[in-house]
């Protein structure tokens, strides 16, 4: 690491020590946090070659003002968790023009493993931390018209109510993640195969599916992809810090989150003034080259901001806690895509290596020059590997460009 860069990791655990002692360091350690908790994802929107904070802020707005991205929407619907949580979903029908092969049907449909039923598919997609389902934009226009999706947003994301449990004080477990994704299948697919397609937390709920559900995995579940996500051993992770920069944060980031949770408006009016640090930091966590559209990493800037501070503490300790190795075996007896950036400070591509060790027979992908916010950084790439899994079970015809 550079000396540059050493010193920006001093300063962010040295602004996160100092979080309680007012508005504005304490919006600067939520930033931090926001980037340095497991699966915390974002993007930077300008960079910093205007001068100026107002031309910034104008350049910003023109971004948001110009990008398309998070746009599409599909038919709404609503499941209800097991603590009475409402989780919003949207669907994106087969469109009749798309062909007698799209959604499974039609003779191109052929099954691998001998295990499947034929009938019609229905991939589901399941977002990450600090995200929502918007975030799979590139992937659900590409797919648009093809076949049947459902895009859902997590508990306390996006469009989805904040979680019953934790207003009664019960912390968020990845298990309850898992369980959350039974009600949206059940709500929104409750027949037919499925594919499921997670980044980062997303892949750690379809675990925990398989943990708890394993007959419902055996039985519909189609093909799955991890993205960018891991199966256990995030408190190992260095995200990038020397050691003594890892192991300060760690001392004092559960006591500063717990702090954080409590001052959610002083902290978001904080973080909102410093939109420019903001930023700078969690382009780093986020992308993995240079040439990063702005207005796309501008969208993955808006997806972090629009997740309360007292969520991002509520969420942390389900990552440390999370082990699911065991539960990854329930996904051999199929085809499985592992796609990973090689450059992924948040799941490191050695976590996505960990799981196609259990799982041999998957497809691993490492993305050159990617980082943790893979699917937008590299879309095309990912599109790809998601389409050529689809056209294994028969989901989309084999010449069909989903480009």
């Amino acid at each position: 690491m550079s000396d540059s860069s050493a010193g920006a990791a001093g300063d962010v655990v040295a602004a996160a020590t100092a979080a309680a002692t007012g508005w504005r360091r304490a919006s600067v350690a939520g930033a931090a946090i926001g980037v340095l908790a497991a699966g915390a994802a974002a993007g930077v929107a300008v960079e910093r070659l205007t001068v100026g904070r107002g031309m910034r802020k104008r350049a910003r707005l023109a971004l948001d003002a110009s990008g398309p991205y998070g746009a599409l929407r599909g038919t709404p619907g609503q499941a209800v968790a097991d603590d009475g949580t409402a989780l919003y979903y949207e669907i994106d029908e087969v469109e009749p023009a798309a062909g007698p092969n799209a959604g499974g049907t039609g003779p191109r449909k052929r099954r691998l493993f001998g295990r499947k039923t034929p009938g019609p598919v229905t991939v589901v997609f399941s977002h990450g931390y600090c995200l929502a389902q918007d975030s799979w934009h590139f992937q659900r226009a590409a797919l648009r018209g093809l076949v049947r999706t459902v895009h859902w947003d997590q508990r306390s994301h996006g469009r989805s109510a904040r979680g019953r449990s934790q207003a009664d004080g019960v912390p968020v477990t990845i298990d309850q993640l898992g369980r959350d994704l039974k009600a949206v299948i059940d709500a929104a697919a409750p027949e037919g195969r499925l594919v499921l397609v997670g980044h980062s937390m997303g892949g750690m709920t379809m675990m925990a599916l398989a943990d708890q559900y394993p007959a419902l995995v055996r039985d519909r579940v189609a093909a799955a992809a991890f993205v960018g996500t891991s199966s256990g051993r995030l408190g190992e992770v260095n995200f990038g810090l020397p050691v003594a920069g890892v192991n300060a944060v760690r001392r004092v980031l559960p006591g500063v989150l717990k702090a954080l949770g409590t001052q959610t408006e002083l902290v978001e009016r904080g973080r909102r003034a410093t939109a420019d640090l903001f930023a700078s930091l969690i382009k780093r966590y986020s992308f993995g080259s240079r040439d990063v559209d702005p207005a796309v990493a501008r969208f993955a800037e808006r997806l972090i901001e629009a997740t309360p501070i007292d969520v991002v503490a509520e969420f942390y300790p389900a990552f440390t806690e999370h082990d699911k190795s065991a539960a990854l075996p329930a996904f051999r007896d199929m085809p499985v895509l592992i796609l990973a950036g090689d450059k992924d400070l948040v799941t490191p591509s050695p976590h996505s290596e960990a799981i196609a060790d259990v799982l041999p027979d998957a497809e691993l992908v490492i993305v050159p020059d990617a980082g943790h916010l893979v699917m937008l950084e590299h879309p095309e790439t990912v599109t790809d590997r998601l389409a050529d899994l689809l056209v294994r079970i028969g989901a989309v015809p084999a010449p069909t460009n989903v480009v």
